[in-house]
C-alpha cells in the first residue's frame, strides 16, 4: 500500500466515511438540476433485465463496490437491458477494460432482440476483432462493423477507467471518449444508410430504425466493467 492510499484511507476512517460505500455513484446537485438520473445505483440490478426477456438472477455478472462488472464465475448471464426505454438522450459511463475484452453498449434495438447501434468497446491491441471489419470500424469507439472512430481518440491504459458518451437527438447520434467527440452519423441520412449496406447489418430489417429502446450492456463472454452509469432525457 503507498503512503498515499494509506493516508486516504485514513482520512476517510476519521470522517466516518466507509471506503467501499464511498465508490457508490451519485448525482452532483448541478446534474440533478440538469435532469440526469442514476441507471445503476451501484449495489442492485433494480432497472436490468435480461435482453431476452427472461428472468434476471445476476447470473455473469456481479456488483462490488459500486461496480457492475460481467464477471462470468457462475457461467454466461447474456446481455442485460434497461426496463426503461428511451429516445433522445446522453449516456454517460465509465468503463474498464481487461486484457483481451470485447463488449460494448447498444441503443436503437430491434424489439425483443440485442440488435441495434453498437458502441464497441474494445481491447484494440489484443483482440483480433479490433482490426477486423474496414478502416477501424470495428475497434474501440466505433459504431461497430458501420463507422471507425476519430484516428485520434484518447484511450486510457487497460486498467484504466474511460468514460463514454453516446449523445441522441432525434436521428443525430454522437460517440464521445474521455471527453472529445470520436464520430457522429445521422439514421436517416443516405451516407448511413449505405455504410449499414456495406455492414453485417445489411440484411438486418429494421436495423437502427427504432425511435425509442432501452439500453443494453454487453455480455460477450469477457470480463469488462462499468460504473458511474447515468442518463439525461
Amino acid at each position: 500500500m503507498t503512503i498515499k492510499i494509506y493516508l486516504l484511507l485514513l482520512a476517510l476512517s476519521f470522517t466516518g466515511i466507509n471506503p467501499a460505500k464511498a465508490q457508490l455513484p451519485f448525482l452532483t446537485k448541478k446534474e440533478i438540476k440538469q435532469g440526469w438520473v442514476l441507471l445503476f445505483d451501484g449495489k442492485t440490478f433494480e432497472g436490468w433485465q435480461k435482453a431476452n426477456g427472461t428472468l434476471f438472477t445476476g447470473k455473469g455478472w456481479k456488483i462490488e463496490n459500486g461496480v457492475l462488472s460481467v464477471s462470468l464465475e457462475d457461467g454466461e448471464g447474456g446481455d442485460i437491458i434497461t426496463t426503461k426505454e428511451y429516445t433522445d438522450f446522453d449516456l454517460s459511463l465509465d468503463f474498464k477494460l481487461e486484457k483481451g475484452t470485447n463488449s460494448g453498449v447498444k441503443c436503437f434495438l430491434i424489439k425483443n432482440t440485442s440488435l441495434g447501434c453498437e458502441y464497441q468497446l474494445i481491447d484494440d491491441v489484443n483482440h483480433p476483432d479490433a482490426k477486423m471489419g474496414r478502416n477501424g470500424n470495428r475497434s474501440l469507439g466505433s459504431l461497430y462493423d458501420i463507422m471507425p472512430p476519430a484516428a485520434d481518440k484518447k484511450v486510457n491504459a487497460l486498467g484504466e477507467w474511460n468514460n463514454m458518451h453516446i449523445i441522441s437527438k432525434g436521428k443525430h447520434v454522437e460517440h464521445w471518449l474521455n471527453g472529445k467527440k470520436i464520430l457522429e452519423y445521422d439514421r436517416s441520412s443516405e451516407k448511413f444508410k449505405s455504410m449499414v449496406a456495406e455492414s453485417k447489418f445489411k440484411t438486418t430489417t429494421g436495423f437502427a430504425e427504432a425511435d425509442r429502446s432501452a439500453i443494453l450492456l454487453q455480455e460477450h463472454g469477457d470480463v469488462i466493467h462499468f460504473r458511474n452509469i447515468k442518463i439525461k432525457q
